[in-house]
C-alpha cells in the first residue's frame, strides 16, 4: 500500500512487542546516540492511529481478556526533557500536595468517614432489617460494565453462503458478493493451498490481500492497488484485526485463503468510517500469504565468499557469525558493502519496513557486540527510516530479500566519535545482515 492509501496492516509491529525488536534498547548496538529523552505511548493509542485495531482498544481473540502486556509502552525518541520531581511533589512549579500528600489525605479522609458512619448506625433508630437493607449496594451502581467490544466468533471453514472469488495467487482477486447476507460466520477457507513453510503463531508473515464490503459491494483498498506492497505482521500478536491476524495462523505460505470476517473480527460497532465500512458491516478478504519466518529463522543458499580486502566471514547458523577482521586494515571512510548469499525476492525499497537477523562485530579485532541470533528474535525498521544508524539505512536499500549481506561501516556512518556500549568511539563495525522479509509495516 501507498502511504497515502488506508490499510488493514496498519503499523502493527508486533514489533511492538518484545519479539519485534522495534524498542529503542534493541536497536543493534544500542539506541542510535542523540541528546534526547523518550515520550512513553500505550500499544492501543498506536493500533488506533494505524487504523487497523478497534478505536479505544486492540483486537483479541474470542475469549481474550486485556493483560498487562496490551498496555506494555513504546519508546519514541523526543527532545523534550522530563522534569524531575520528588515523591512529595516539593519541586513542583508551582508545588503540589504530590503523591505523598494524595497518599495522606486520602488515609486521613478514609478515618473520618468512618468514624462519622460509626457514630450514624450507633444512634440510628430502626431495626437490623432496616440496616441491612440501607447496606445492600445499589444495583444500578454496582452493575459491571457493557463490554465495549464483542468476542470474535470461532472460525468456521464453510458457511450458507459464500462469496465466489475468481484469479490466480499473486494477483488481485475478483469477488462476487452473493445476493443475500451473510449468516454472520468467521470464515476461514483455503482457495489453493502453497507448499511453503507453515504459519505458526509470533512468524513474521507477509501477505497480499484483495477486500471488499460485504454490505455495500464496493471494494475496500487492496494491496495490489496502486503499486501497493504487501503486509507485513507477526500473526497472532493481535496486531492486526483478528480477520487478518488469526486467519493466516496454520496455513502455507503461497495459499490463497478467503476470509469472511462479521464486524467482531474486523472493526468491530465503531465499524471504519474513513474506508466507507459500517458499524455492523461483514468484510471480505481474499489473502495471499508471501512469506512466513520464525522468529529465529535464517536465510540459506550459496555463499560467496567476500573479496580479501573484507572480514571474512564464517556462517554458525542460528548462532552469531565469526567475523575474522583483515590485519593491519586501515579504517574505510565510506560504506563498503558484499553480498554473501543473493536473494531471490524483491528489492528493498526506502521507506518499507524489513525483518533481519544481523551479528555485529568490531572491524579492529572482530569481537562480537550484538547479535538478534543470541536473543533468538529477528528485528525489524522502517528502512530509510533513521531508527538505525546510517550505514544499515543506506546499505540495505536495494538489496533483495532473502539476501545476507555484509557491511562494513565507518564510524562516520556508525557511532561516531562518541561510541555506544562496547563499541568505543571512532569504530569501524562490521554487520552480516539476513534480510528474511519486507513490506508494509
Amino acid at each position: 500500500m501507498t502511504e497515502k492509501t488506508p490499510s488493514p496492516g496498519g503499523a502493527g509491529t508486533a514489533a511492538n512487542d518484545s519479539s519485534a525488536g522495534d524498542p529503542a534498547a534493541s536497536r543493534p548496538g544500542g539506541p542510535v546516540a542523540a541528546d534526547r529523552e523518550s515520550i512513553v505511548v500505550p500499544p492501543a493509542i498506536l493500533a488506533q492511529q494505524a487504523g487497523w485495531a478497534q478505536p479505544g482498544e486492540k483486537p483479541r481473540p474470542a475469549g481474550g481478556t486485556k493483560t498487562d502486556e496490551d498496555d506494555a509502552p513504546q519508546i519514541f525518541a523526543s527532545n523534550v526533557r522530563k522534569s524531575d520531581s520528588s515523591e512529595a511533589g516539593y519541586d513542583e512549579n508551582p508545588p503540589g500536595v504530590g503523591r505523598l500528600g494524595v497518599i495522606l489525605g486520602t488515609v486521613i479522609a478514609l478515618l473520618l468517614v468512618g468514624s462519622g458512619v460509626t457514630l450514624y448506625m450507633v444512634n440510628k433508630d430502626g431495626s437490623k432489617d432496616d440496616a441491612a437493607s440501607a447496606a445492600k449496594p445499589d444495583a444500578t451502581k454496582s452493575a459491571p460494565p457493557t463490554p465495549t467490544a464483542e468476542p470474535v466468533p470461532p472460525i468456521k471453514d464453510s458457511a450458507k453462503v459464500l462469496p465466489t472469488v475468481a484469479g490466480d495467487f499473486g494477483k488481485k482477486a475478483e469477488i462476487q458478493v452473493p445476493g443475500e447476507a451473510s449468516d454472520g460466520s468467521f470464515v476461514v477457507k483455503v482457495l489453493s493451498e502453497g507448499s511453503g513453510p507453515k504459519v505458526d503463531k509470533n512468524n513474521w508473515t507477509s501477505v497480499d490481500y484483495t477486500a471488499k464490503d460485504w454490505n455495500t459491494g464496493k471494494d475496500i483498498p487492496s494491496s495490489y492497488d496502486n503499486n501497493g506492497k504487501p503486509q507485513i505482521f507477526q500473526a497472532g500478536t493481535d496486531a492486526l484485526i483478528p480477520a487478518l491476524d488469526q486467519a493466516v495462523i496454520g496455513k502455507k505460505a503461497g495459499s490463497r485463503v478467503l476470509v469472511v470476517a462479521p464486524p467482531a473480527a474486523g472493526f468491530g460497532s465503531q465499524g471504519k468510517p474513513d474506508m466507507s465500512i459500517g458499524a455492523k458491516d461483514d468484510l471480505i478478504f481474499v489473502i495471499d500469504i508471501r512469506n512466513t519466518s520464525a522468529p529465529d529463522a535464517v536465510v540459506s543458499g550459496t555463499v560467496t565468499p567476500p573479496p580479501a580486502d573484507f572480514p571474512q566471514v564464517k556462517d554458525n547458523g542460528k548462532k552469531p557469525a565469526e567475523i575474522t577482521p583483515v590485519a593491519g586494515a586501515k579504517d574505510p571512510t565510506e560504506l563498503k558493502t558484499h553480498v554473501l548469499i543473493k536473494g531471490t525476492g524483491p528489492a528493498v525499497e526506502k521507506g518499507e519496513k524489513v525483518v533481519v537477523q544481523y551479528t555485529g562485530a568490531l572491524a579492529k579485532d572482530g569481537k562480537v557486540f550484538d547479535s538478534s541470533l543470541s536473543k533468538g528474535q529477528a528485528f525489524s525498521f522502517p528502512v530509510g527510516g533513521g531508527q538505525v544508524i546510517q550505514g544499515w539505512d543506506q546499505g540495505l536499500v536495494g538489496q533483495t530479500v532473502g539476501s545476507r549481506v555484509e557491511l562494513v561501516i565507518p564510524a562516520s556512518l556508525g557511532y561516531g566519535d562518541k561510541g555506544q556500549g562496547d563499541i568505543p568511539p571512532g569504530a569501524t563495525l562490521v554487520f552480516v545482515v539476513d534480510i528474511l522479509d519486507a513490506g508494509q509495516g
